[in-house]
């Protein structure tokens, strides 16, 4: 579904002559293509949505990153090019959680996973990047963990 909506987002924003959307989604494909091909070294058929997922939030942490460096050096062009790439990207990301929602999920995930200390963190991590991808922000969440486990 991903994948169909990125290829028609694509054809319709070419022909609105919308080069933001143009260029934030063909850098979402370049970037899924990417996955694929590392999937495929995996013995996959191409990557799944939930890794795609992923990628895109790291697109935006990305972004952020960069809007923040720009802000500072007084580039204040570059800024808002780069938060309209995010907002497009946003597009295609499942509602984010709220952090009382994150919270919950993580407790649940925790009792599930039976976690009892700091050491079964990549546990709750990896069972949290299974279900959740693209729904919230992993640092986040990872700080959250922290605090439930130590």
């Amino acid at each position: 579904m991903l994948r169909e909506d990125l290829q028609k987002t694509l054809k319709e924003s070419m022909l609105n002559k919308d080069t933001t959307t143009v260029s934030a989604v063909r850098l979402i494909i370049a970037g899924m293509k990417e996955k694929d091909v590392e999937a495929r070294g995996k013995g996959q058929a191409q990557a799944s949505d939930a890794e795609l997922l992923s990628m895109m939030q790291g697109m935006i942490k990305q972004r952020n990153d960069s809007i923040k460096m720009y802000v500072e050096g007084n580039r204040q062009d570059l800024a808002d090019k780069e938060l309209s790439e995010i907002k497009v990207i946003e597009k295609f990301l499942p509602k984010q959680m709220s952090d009382a929602e994150i919270e919950t999920v993580l407790k649940s995930i925790i009792s599930a996973t039976g976690a009892a200390s700091m050491r079964d963190m990549g546990k709750v991590m990896g069972e949290l990047k299974a279900k959740y991808a693209g729904q919230l922000d992993m640092a986040k969440a990872s700080s959250m963990i922290k605090s439930l486990l130590g």
